[in-house]
């Protein structure tokens, strides 16, 4: 526990929680803040999106105000009541909001009209009105003729337009052009639900008009115009809804509708419409569980990013906590390995400088003596070098520095000799082997004498004293050499099995308590993979371990 505190790696448990749980709530209270955003914002759209709906309903009207209407004046006055009729069908068809269509077929004369407008010298009058629509039946078609005998009252319709074309010319300036923006205002006239409109003459013809207001001309001119009234529904729009998962109902009614529902549960919001409709409006309508639908659309993606960022910041945490950890750990094993190697040093080191003491402190020494000193002197010495040639041939093997010897080797003659080594170092260690399908093999017999050696020396060191057993099988399996080494041993814990060939690694347990730099399996592991070769174990806890290892199996050189 010491040395976590004074190590830099430490892991603050408290600290990451903390961080957790204060990325959590930040982004909690963001979702929190994007839904009210996004809420706000649909309904700011509930109230602005409606212009687009209007515009998109209101198309046609324009397009019949604009283009379709002054198609009239191309015709000059001389529209009969069969052209008309046929004009009229094409309207109606193509524009539904248009009921019926009354036409004046109208004259302009020097000599006053009894059935019209008489201005000066200027008359207007019609020679006959047809109203068109599919709700006119056939007999009502024709309403008034110059040659009918029975009294008859043109109407507000006409004298409105009569009296625009007599004031226009009055004013009229002969000598300056008017726009047609002047021109298309002064020869109609918009009303509720209603368009009047009269074809517009020729500039010469609105000079004589001007001339005829004044004097008696000789001979005596007569002019052809034509006037349509028509008469609009507003019912009859197309409403055209743009944004359908924002608007639920979209309905034409009057300016001064008012709905008796004002219940909190809808959402409402209204437009009016221009021009003849002007005494209308669109009313939107939208349950406010409707807008919901439109509100999660807009909401989902700003949440799937605040989503990610919430990801990322749970990654780089992640990340932060794993390289602390793998830090902690490489620091517990540097420092781990540096007293172990500390301590394995001192040991031998220890025991030649107190029989070098006692050597030379001696006044004489038997021969006895000198054989046991001599014996412990090159035992320690002989474990310093050992110590050292497995950190120089691990440091070799790992940087790729050594090649590879090539060699054939008896497999039996290898073990024999191997099982010679260890049970005179360790009598009571007990190792049997079998070999099936091979006699020798092309390798590199030092490499392969250390990885044996290694094996052998965590078989007996790690067994009780009554299992140090030690089975060796060599097979030839499909091609491949396959090595066995099962020991009646204390086994390793399942949970430190893929961190034992790691260098600096060492399992804690009472075996281990008197110093083990950690290099061992570490160095078996590396031997492996230099040879080209696969290493890998399994482990029961009480009962023993076996490695196993696959080399490549070479007959010749």
């Amino acid at each position: 526990m010491a040395l976590d505190k004074k190590s830099g790696y430490r892991k603050n448990f408290s600290l990451g929680v903390t961080f957790i749980v204060l990325i959590s709530i930040l982004f909690i209270l963001s979702l929190f803040l994007a839904f009210n955003f996004s809420k706000k914002s649909i309904e700011n759209e509930f109230v602005s999106e409606k212009v687009n709906v209007l515009e998109q309903s209101i198309k046609a009207y324009n397009d019949f105000f604009q283009n379709k209407m002054p198609e009239i004046s191309y015709y000059n006055g001389f529209l009969d009541s069969a052209t008309a009729a046929k004009f009229v069908d094409t309207v109606t068809i193509k524009y539904p909001f248009i009921s019926k269509v009354t036409f004046y077929d109208t004259e302009v004369k020097n000599v006053a009209v009894k059935d019209g407008m008489n201005v000066g010298n200027l008359s207007i009058g019609p020679k006959s009105i047809y109203q068109f629509g599919k709700t006119v039946a056939p007999d009502s078609v024709k309403l008034f003729s110059e040659f009918d005998t029975r009294s008859f009252k043109v109407g507000d319709d006409f004298n409105a337009m009569a009296y625009k074309l007599v004031t226009f010319v009055d004013l009229l300036d002969t000598a300056a052009v008017p726009t047609q923006e002047e021109l298309f205002t002064n020869f109609s006239v918009v009303k509720s639900n209603k368009i009047t409109y009269l074809n517009i003459p020729r500039r010469e013809d609105l000079k004589i008009y001007k001339d005829m207001m004044r004097r008696k001309l000789n001979p005596l001119p007569v002019y052809q115009q034509d006037m349509l009234v028509f008469q609009l529904d507003p019912n009859k729009i197309k409403v055209i809804n743009t944004r359908p998962l924002l608007y639920q109902k979209i309905e034409v009614e009057p300016l001064t509708y008012d709905p008796i529902d004002t219940s909190d549960e809808n959402m409402t919001t209204e437009i009016a419409l221009p021009g003849a409709f002007s005494d209308f409006k669109l009313y939107f309508t939208s349950s406010k569980s409707y807008i919901k639908k439109e509100i999660f659309i807009y909401f989902m993606p700003i949440a799937l990013v605040l989503l990610l960022v919430y990801g990322v910041l749970l990654l780089v945490a992640f990340l932060i906590y794993r390289n602390l950890n793998i830090n902690s750990k490489m620091f517990k094993l540097q420092y781990d390995f540096v007293n172990n190697l500390t301590h394995e040093f001192k040991t031998p080191v220890s025991v030649i400088k107190i029989a070098g003491n006692n050597i030379k402190s001696a006044t004489a020494l038997s021969q006895k003596e000198q054989q046991l000193y001599g014996k412990i002197l090159d035992e320690e010495a002989d474990k310093l070098n050992g110590l050292m040639n497995k950190l120089l041939a691990f440091t070799q093997i790992e940087n790729k520095a050594i090649k590879l010897n090539q060699e054939q080797v008896n497999i039996e003659d290898f073990i024999e000799s191997t099982i010679e080594s260890h049970t005179l170092k360790h009598p009571d260690f007990k190792i049997t082997y079998e070999v099936v399908g091979f006699k020798t093999f092309i390798t590199d017999p030092v490499l392969l004498g250390s990885l044996f050696d290694n094996l052998a020396e965590n078989a007996y060191k790690y067994s009780k004293p009554a299992h140090k057993i030690l089975h060796i099988s060599a097979k030839l399996i499909k091609g491949v050499l396959v090595f066995r080494f099962a020991d009646k041993g204390i086994g390793i814990p399942a949970s430190e099995l893929n961190n034992i060939f790691k260098k600096f690694f060492r399992i804690q347990n009472e075996y281990n308590q008197m110093g083990s730099v950690g290099l061992g399996l570490a160095f078996c592991k590396e031997l492996v993979n230099f040879m080209q070769g696969e290493i890998s174990v399994k482990s029961k806890v009480g009962n023993g371990t076996e490695f196993k290892i696959v080399l490549p199996y070479n007959s010749s050189k």
